[in-house]
């Protein structure tokens, strides 16, 4: 919410919570309605295990003497420790990427091309729902992509469709829900998501159209009411922060190319190499 404050608008910053919030609705009732019995039966496991250092696995201790095992100080310390390690390690490197991406859509589209398109109406909607089911993009990275479409014309309820459709699904998700959840389970949650986004993408619109009010004029406008020093500080400590976040990034990305390259050559020697028994057999053939 907080970047989408910043480089879109206090507009998209309600729409995009708000219609995440409808649709997940949505799609769980209907998962709820649909189930079948067998499905109804499943054990619910709950993990009450501490989070803070694994203290206590939160089944043998009740939840009243749980929580005065650690202080308020030891709580924060925990939390801010997650927020930078862990939460920010994991986003830092698609974050950046999201930039990278932006930076190259606003450079390189015709924004002729973004207007006719995917300028508003249904038809830009499903274009953005093809566009973004597929693709694999977290919600932090999937922000500055669709302010940059927005400054190219797409309108607003466009690229809405693609910040709900494109963190939500992608191949591997959806891969993971067939597996745990089954086909049918995983076509309702497709099927409501697409449903939900495409309702938001045109009710926001509508909200733009009757405000008369202009997406890509007002897109990182926010910005502007935070002194200078305080913008440079902010970028200067998100910088720090990143730097470890980035370097594992880019060692693991590299890292998984060098496996793939070596497996690869491993299975072209293989194939190249005849088997042991068979050069036994030429070493003994009469020459």
């Amino acid at each position: 919410m907080a970047i989408t404050y910043a480089l879109l608008d206090p507009i998209m910053t309600i729409a995009r919570p708000v219609s995440a919030f409808i649709t997940a609705v949505a799609a769980g009732i209907s998962e709820n309605l649909l189930q079948t019995q067998k499905e109804k039966d499943w054990e619910k496991v709950v993990d009450r295990s501490c989070p803070i250092d694994n203290c206590c696995d939160g089944n043998e201790c009740p939840p009243e003497e749980h929580a005065r095992h650690h202080s308020f100080r030891e709580k924060l310390w925990s939390g801010l420790k997650f927020a930078i390690d862990d939460l920010w390690g994991d986003l830092a490197g698609w974050f950046f990427a999201g930039l990278l991406l932006a930076g190259v859509i606003s450079v390189m589209i015709p924004q002729e091309l973004m207007v006719k398109y995917l300028g508003g109406g249904l038809h830009s909607m499903f274009i953005m729902l093809l566009v973004g089911i597929p693709m694999y993009i977290c919600a932090t990275a999937s922000t500055p992509v669709a302010a940059a479409l927005i400054l190219k014309g797409v309108s607003p309820g466009a690229a809405l469709v693609f910040l709900l459709v494109g963190p939500a699904t992608n191949v591997t998700s959806l891969s993971v829900l067939f597996g745990l959840l089954g086909k049918r389970a995983t076509a309702v949650y497709l099927v409501m998501l697409s449903l939900f986004a495409v309702l938001s993408g045109l009710a926001v619109d509508m909200i733009y159209t009757s405000l008369g009010i202009s997406a890509s004029a007002i897109a990182g406008q926010a910005g502007e009411v935070i002194p200078y020093r305080l913008q440079l500080t902010g970028a200067l400590i998100v910088f720090i922060l990143s730097v470890k976040p980035l370097y594992l990034f880019f060692r693991g990305l590299f890292s998984a190319q060098k496996k793939v390259v070596r497996k690869t050559s491993e299975e072209g020697i293989a194939a190249e190499t005849p088997p042991v028994e068979n050069v036994k057999k030429e070493c003994r053939a009469p020459s």
